[in-house]
């Protein structure tokens, strides 16, 4: 049976990918930005628009990096917005359990549901470092080993509170109408939360909001198998893909899930030409703006634990061991083992006549389809077919009209060949995800 390719819209920002020196690049924070890429998906029949969200700016010795963006707009606000200007896109906000307690997750996900038409997602994320930390009254008291500990209960305790409504209403003796005895009510009391109240919101249209979870570790893919509806992966062949697709599917029995019931959606970019040498020069160009000679540097900082201020970006690799647990960049997820993969960049390099900027350039490119519309629409069906994916998140390397090309070339291609959808054929989130209320 030929399966069904999904798709969601990322909007750039919070890393160094955002070109922001292209003369078509826009504002971050303007909403008519947001309205172009999330109209853009939904002419697209995307399944969902999806916003990531830093909570501290990124620090390189003390310093803001200069490609991170600044003034970022809170995503459920203006989910919220986009909701009262698309009829069909699922809206998808990033939302950290480490700093935010079950209620006002569970309601602010829940309105946010209402308000769509039962079209809400939460990406689960979690921090455990001081520095980000800092910005919240808690500090960095969270232990990196019980961030997933946090985060499972977290999810636990917002579900609890979304089943805890009943729709039905009863009529009383004096004429009144009442929720049923119980309605809203919850009382739970775990490792993290200690809570009883009565929930204000009644179930939403698609019942839960959908779930997402972004995590390559063990304990990450664990995390998700549980409890997650779409997982998000970064892969950089076809090979670690399907490898990646077999493990996590592998998981879901344990926990009583089908394999349907969670979605592998990695993150990718693609670049469209009207052919295959024009795309690969295209992508070159794009990843040389990404990749400055100082981004270059600080990217290897983050890789090696040191200062490298010193080297030239356009010479060969430093040749110093890593250092573990540095803190010469703040607000990046570090690498725990970063000597393998230190060992892998000095390899490749050598192989390739590499400069350091040339590396990172190689090394830290994700998943990404380049060719002819059509190139790009075979290698995308290849993966789903093959089971290296669900599905894709669309990454553009330009605000607002990164995605304009592959909506108006690739997408009908897709639709051609049957494994797209031409019109949505349901209201909610997790009907265009096929997944079961």
């Amino acid at each position: 049976m030929t399966k069904q390719i999904h798709l969601a819209a990322h909007f750039p920002g919070v890393n160094n990918t955002t070109v922001w020196s292209d003369p078509e690049s826009g504002s971050q924070i303007d909403f008519a930005s947001f309205r172009h890429l999330a109209e853009t998906a939904e002419r697209g029949t995307f399944d969902f628009f999806f916003l990531a969200e830093g909570l501290r700016l990124r620090e390189v010795k003390g310093r803001i990096h200069d490609l991170d963006v600044v003034g970022r707009p809170e995503s459920l606000t203006v989910l919220s917005a986009l909701a009262s200007v698309t009829t069909h896109l699922g809206l998808a906000a990033t939302v950290n359990s480490t700093f935010n307690e079950p209620y006002e997750l569970a309601k602010r996900l829940a309105t946010l549901d209402h308000l769509s038409g039962g079209r809400a997602a939460w990406n689960v994320v979690t921090s455990w470092d001081a520095f980000t930390g800092e910005n919240f009254r808690r500090g960095g008291y969270l232990d990196k080993s019980d961030r997933y500990v946090r985060a499972q209960e977290a999810l636990r305790v917002v579900r609890k509170l979304w089943d805890s409504w009943s729709s039905e209403l009863v009529l009383d003796q004096d004429g009144g109408v009442f929720a049923r005895e119980g309605a809203g009510a919850f009382t739970d009391e775990g490792a993290h939360f200690d809570i009883r109240g009565r929930f204000g919101l009644p179930p939403s249209p698609q019942g839960h909001p959908v779930v997402i979870q972004a995590g390559d570790s063990d304990q990450g893919r664990d995390f998700a198998a549980e409890g997650a509806d779409v997982i998000f992966s970064r892969h950089g062949s076809f090979e670690a893909g399907q490898a990646f697709y077999k493990d996590v599917k592998a998981r879901l029995p344990q926990y009583g899930r089908s394999e349907d019931s969670l979605k592998i959606m990695p993150a990718v970019t693609v670049v469209v030409a009207d052919n295959d040498r024009e795309a690969a020069d295209k992508a070159q160009y794009i990843r040389e703006q990404q990749v400055s000679g100082p981004t270059a540097i600080v990217l290897a900082e983050l890789l090696w634990g040191r200062d490298l201020s010193s080297y030239d970006p356009d010479g060969p690799l430093p040749t110093e061991d890593p250092v573990v647990g540095s803190a010469v960049t703040q607000g990046r997820v570090g690498y725990n083992d970063p000597g393998p993969i230190v060992a892998e960049w000095r390899a490749q390099a050598e192989a390739h006549g590499w400069s350091l900027r040339q590396t990172v350039i190689n090394q830290q490119n994700r998943q990404t389809f380049i060719g002819s519309a059509s190139t790009v629409a075979a290698a995308m069906n290849r993966h789903v077919q093959e089971d290296a994916a669900d599905g894709f998140v669309l990454v553009p390397h330009l605000t607002p009209g990164g995605l304009d090309d592959f909506v108006d070339q690739v997408v009908p291609l897709l639709r051609d060949r049957g494994v797209l959808r031409t019109k949505y054929t349901g209201t909610t989130l997790r009907h265009h995800l096929g997944l079961n209320a």
